[in-house]
């Protein structure tokens, strides 16, 4: 599942500048390109909620002995900070999406806008401090 997370990852960013490309110059194919990135975005919160809770490092599984879940990086980001995050833009593509249907293009523009900053600041890139990180295409 880690994986289909993450090749999702690449398919969520690749619609997202689509999507806003055709926001942004006024292209009525947003009202399919909306779609697909909002259906890429949900089936990505099931596979996101199914890691979240029964996930390797899920809850179920509790935090390891001795560690706050506040003042641990990996656990504060996985726990908290990516789901929360991830959750917002994808309530917001949802709303974006109801404005592309409709054409409205300037509030779904900006709608994507600010998804996709919450989005690229969510994900675990290789850079992230405390192991946080994941590769650029993990198992490939």
């Amino acid at each position: 599942m880690l994986h289909l997370h993450n090749v999702l990852r690449w398919v969520i960013l690749l619609l997202l500048l689509l999507t806003l490309y055709q926001a942004f110059t006024k292209k009525e194919s947003i009202r399919s390109s909306s779609l697909w990135l909002m259906i890429a975005a949900h089936t990505m919160l099931f596979i996101g909620l199914y890691q979240f809770i029964a996930g390797r490092y899920g809850i179920t599984k509790g935090l390891p002995e001795g560690v706050e879940l506040m003042k641990d990086s990996f656990y504060r980001f996985y726990w908290v900070e990516h789901p929360l995050l991830m959750i917002v833009a994808i309530i917001l593509i949802t709303l974006a999406r109801s404005k592309a249907k409709v054409l409205n293009y300037k509030n779904a523009g900006w709608l994507l806008l600010i998804a996709l900053i919450f989005i690229l600041v969510a994900i675990p890139w290789p850079f992230r401090e405390a192991g946080a990180g994941r590769a650029w295409f993990p198992g490939m």
